[in-house]
């Protein structure tokens, strides 16, 4: 039983420190003019965080978790369309490649897959919504932005999986 709650506390503080780097990502202006609306993906460090420590099932209820408490405190309908497209193809996508193995790829490079098909999820309901492809030319820039993203995203959680002792102990390999 003391095993189970410090599993039900660890997921509860790493979706509250999702949601509150979400928000607080939301409140940073991004410095380039040229790929307006695009964000650094900090959140995602979370995300990549229970992909290494948790179960499929609980890092995907992470995330869901994470993407309703984020639109409720401070999103709108559309920001939660786009967000949920993003998050849970970038979330499968980062699934499927860690199954390659850690000789074949790396955190980093599991994160730039993921910083990838965030915005790919998001270009494809903008296409939706817009009734046209043409939205889908977007997509040179803000994959370049996703993957660099992705890169700092995936040295982080790497430094994290490596140092943070708590992080050890959930590890899963």
């Amino acid at each position: 039983m003391q095993s189970k709650n410090k599993k039900l506390i660890y997921i509860s503080l790493l979706v509250a420190q999702g949601v509150i780097i979400g928000l607080l990502e939301n409140m940073i202006p991004f410095p380039f003019a040229f790929a307006p609306g695009a964000k650094l993906g900090l959140a995602n460090l979370i995300t990549i965080i229970a992909l290494f420590t948790l179960s499929t099932k609980e890092s995907f209820a992470l995330v869901c978790m994470r993407l309703i408490l984020t639109t409720l405190l401070g999103g709108t309908i559309s920001t939660f369309l786009y967000s949920a497209a993003g998050a849970f193809l970038s979330y499968f996508g980062m699934l499927l490649v860690k199954q390659l193995g850690p000789k074949r790829v790396s955190v980093i490079g599991i994160s730039s897959t993921g910083g990838f098909l965030h915005n790919v999820g998001q270009l494809v309901v903008a296409s939706l919504i817009a009734r046209s492809w043409t939205v889908m030319m977007y997509l040179p820039v803000l994959s370049l932005i996703g993957i660099l993203a992705g890169i700092a995203v995936g040295i982080a959680a790497n430094y994290l999986l490596e140092h943070v002792n708590v992080f050890k102990y959930f590890q899963r390999h």
